[in-house]
């Protein structure tokens, strides 16, 4: 697992659509928000962490400072229709302006603090970008260049105190609101009536991993209808979430985290937003929270520092440990242990488990996994700690979600079952089609592409390649374009492999290559920090960076082998070659949602690939 003069005069039509019944009448986010917001305790808060230090906002200033927010931005401007660019990282500040946004049925065009310079300008151009805000001077000072040439942008608010000349201070906009609502108190009541459900709420550009990112348009319902379905998979109940602490890192510009933060606020969930994961440890034991939303990484990293952990302890104790974990390995959520296996499960629970829970703040009842598979190793790892892990499946065109596990529907491998509204099928070459009032109007401006990805009785081609079990679940093989075909016929998936390398302690990165090629081959980032850790106590530390180190190879090698006892024949890693620094997205190979760039890669790295197939 993602620009409008008026909502209603959309450039790209998206074909008929098949009348369905619905669950969900259709409905606008702020309807829905509006009242979830409203019934909050007024001592409720939301707090927000930046350079170390926690700020809170009750909820009743929350609430004003959204209303005079809006009314700020009208008065600058900003009706209904227009596009308004959020640059900045997560916040409070970032919510209440989106949510002020919204409340004037104008746009949010949401842009990553990660995102280049040239993708930035192209994002406020394409869209026609009204009024631009900004988290503070850093980011400012980075992008003001861009900015000040993009022509229809004609104000530019900061969210911190402006150390530019002709920025808009954040309190300065609050003023003009507050001053507006004293001459007209119904006016955001009244804006916020005109406001339908087919109105257009974002539009949010994809990463771009093939070429220019497409702006994806998402109405109001396509958001709203996915968070009523997608509350029908919490693990809990909602009195059981009401009131507990959530923690959120994963970006607000993207549209997962962004749908799971107004799920929070539907909840009545206490938020608490972090702006890096540098300390991601102690914010746990901070904030102790109940549920979050994050990406396989962060649990394969904690899962390899969880495993290391083990190599500190000696004889008995080792041994010991070692054994609970592999028993984690077995753990079926779906056919729970019971018997002789209950009790060994109960002894791995009391004496390790237990103290694992504790640090993420001993408090942890669940999370959500998207953006990538989580691998079967991992999956039965977190839920077997005792903590709910479910993952689902969606894309930024489908609002996000299309299925996402529960309690009830986890099978191993599989992303459980549609939401409801949302209908699945599988196109005759194994492409994932889906159907629903989560599916986007389009993309902006660009009716031969939107045409291309959706049909005229409107299933939307996800790109990925999947298959549905007789019971209705879910699986996926990987994306359709990175699907490659060997010189020898035969098809790689190949991020079933990289998957299974990169959940290796001492595999940080890894990309499968070996399209019409003889055999597959993989440019492999070493985790040095624990490489490092594993060579210095055989008594031997590398250089720095120990790519050519020959003990460095040989434990690569040795973790590549154990993958490929795993692997069919020609899915087999033949050949890697070490690289010295990970991928990033400063240097282009990574998308601002930490997708690998292939095409980038492979052009980068032409002469190490070429090398590895030199007779």
């Amino acid at each position: 697992m993602q620009a409008v003069r008026s909502v209603n005069r959309m450039p790209c039509g998206t074909g008929k659509r098949r009348a369905a019944t619905m669950k969900y009448k259709p409905t606008t986010l702020i309807n829905l928000l509006d009242n979830a917001i409203s019934q909050y305790p007024a001592d409720s808060l939301i707090s927000a962490k930046k350079d170390d230090a926690w700020s809170k906002t009750a909820m009743d200033s929350f609430r004003k400072q959204i209303n005079d927010f809006a009314v700020g931005l009208y008065v600058l401007g900003v009706r209904p229709g227009d596009r308004v660019s959020i640059h900045s990282e997560n916040s409070t500040r970032w919510l209440i302006c989106d949510l002020a946004v919204l409340s004037l049925g104008a746009v949010t065009i949401p842009v990553y603090t990660t995102q280049p310079g040239n993708q930035i300008r192209y994002i406020l151009e394409n869209s026609e970008t009204k009024i631009h805000i900004v988290s503070g001077y850093q980011l400012f000072r980075n992008t003001g260049t861009v900015i000040s040439s993009v022509k229809s942008i004609k104000t530019v608010i900061s969210l911190e105190a402006p150390r530019q000349e002709g920025l808009k201070n954040y309190d300065g906009v609050l003023k003009l609101g507050q001053d507006q609502l004293g001459k007209e108190p119904g006016l955001l009541k009244d804006l916020k009536r005109n406001i339908r459900p087919e109105s257009l709420a974002t539009i949010i550009y994809t990463s771009g991993t093939t070429g220019t990112p497409k702006g994806v348009m998402l109405t109001h319902n396509n958001i709203a209808s996915n968070i009523q379905a997608s509350l029908e998979r919490v693990p809990f109940t909602m009195e059981e979430i009401r009131g507990q602490n959530v923690l959120s890192y994963l970006p607000l510009s993207h549209i997962f985290e962004r749908m799971i933060t107004y799920m929070y606020l539907v909840m009545g969930a206490r938020i608490h937003y972090i702006d890096r994961l540098d300390d991601i440890r102690e914010d746990f034991l901070h904030v102790r929270p109940f549920f979050f939303a994050t990406v396989p990484r962060l649990l394969e990293k904690i899962q390899t520092g969880i495993k290391l952990k083990g190599q500190e302890f000696k004889g008995l104790r080792k041994h010991f440990y070692y054994w609970t974990l592999k028993q984690a390995g077995k753990y079926d959520p779906e056919n729970p242990p019971s018997g002789i296996g209950a009790f060994i499960y109960r002894i791995a629970d009391k004496t390790v488990y237990s103290s694992i829970r504790e640090l993420f703040g001993g408090n942890l009842r669940g999370m959500i996994s998207g953006g990538a598979a989580l691998s079967p190793d991992l999956f039965r790892f977190i839920n077997a700690m005792g903590v709910y892990c479910g993952q689902g499946y969606g894309l930024t065109e489908t609002s996000p979600v299309v299925a996402v596990q529960n309690r009830e529907l986890m099978r191993i491998g599989s992303c459980g079952k549609a939401l409801t509204d949302v209908k699945i099928k599988i196109a005759g070459d194994n492409e994932i089609l889906v159907r629903g009032p989560n599916v986007m109007k389009g993309y902006y401006g660009d009716p031969i592409r939107t045409g291309e990805v959706i049909t005229e009785d409107g299933w939307f081609k996800t790109g990925d390649v999947g298959r549905m079990d007789s019971d209705g679940y879910l699986f996926i093989t990987d994306r359709k374009k990175a699907l490659f075909k060997l010189s020898t016929g035969k098809y790689i998936a190949p991020q079933h492999v990289e998957s299974q390398l990169e959940s290796s302690g001492y595999i940080e990165q890894a990309v499968v290559i070996g399209y019409q090629k003889k055999f597959c081959s993989a440019l492999i980032v070493p985790a040095y920090a624990n490489v490092r850790k594993r060579l210095g106590r055989e008594g031997h530390v590398p250089d720095e960076p120990p790519n050519d180190d020959r003990d460095v190879r040989e434990l690569i090698q040795a973790e590549v082998e154990k993958v490929n006892k795993n692997l069919s024949p020609w899915e087999k890693v033949k050949k890697f070659t070490l690289l010295e620094r990970p991928l990033s997205i400063e240097s282009g190979e990574l998308t601002p949602t930490l997708k690998i760039k292939k095409a980038v890669v492979s052009e980068k790295y032409r002469k190490e690939i070429e090398a590895m197939y030199e007779e």
